[in-house]
């Protein structure tokens, strides 16, 4: 759910949140049956005190899982994430912790929703949008993209293969050139 969603008609959102706090209660168990651990990103005080609290006690539950951690962005928005990140460090600044001069940009990324994780290999998109919607903006400068004209309920396994196998063929060449990748992968 991102920050935007919140401008859909107040019906839609509704139903929405009420289906975010059923699948919460549901789903809890089943990812520690599976070993994965939640993690909701995003400003979370814009939602009823109800569904903060399921949010918490999903996680906590879940917390001492690690075989995989599920992260799910709910009003979220990557232009949120950079900001409050920059607020933070600002604040370390202003307390006389850190010096403006040792921000870089990994201090950054440390400060994002996302910072103890690593950086997303691939981000897909589906619904035929060609575009990431505010979506991890600093977390996917390297990622590679892949668009699928089908919606999320309707991308099942193969969907899944095809995208796996298109990012498999894809030259990750982060700022090289073809002959540098290929003259390093050969040293």
């Amino acid at each position: 759910f991102s920050s935007e969603n919140w401008q859909r008609p107040a019906e839609e959102v509704g139903a929405l949140m009420e289906l975010f706090f059923t699948a919460l209660r549901r789903e809890t168990k089943r990812l520690n049956e599976n070993d994965i651990s939640l993690r909701i990103i995003g400003d979370r005080s814009r939602f009823h005190p109800e569904l903060q609290a399921a949010m918490r006690e999903a996680e906590v539950r879940t917390s001492g899982n690690s075989r995989f951690v599920l992260q799910i962005a709910a009003n979220y928005g990557g232009q949120w994430d950079i900001a409050q990140a920059a607020q933070r460090l600002a604040r370390e600044v202003q307390a006389g912790h850190l010096q403006p001069e040792d921000i870089t940009p990994q201090l950054l990324q440390t400060c994002l929703a996302t910072g103890d994780l690593p950086l997303p290999d691939l981000c897909i998109r589906t619904g035929g949008e060609h575009r990431i919607s505010n979506f991890l903006l600093w977390q996917l400068a390297y990622a590679e993209l892949y668009f699928s004209d089908l919606f999320w309920p309707d991308f099942k396994h193969d969907a899944m293969r095809a995208a796996l196998a298109d990012f498999a063929s894809r030259q990750r060449r982060f700022g090289k050139t073809s002959e540098q990748v290929e003259a390093g992968a050969r040293a």
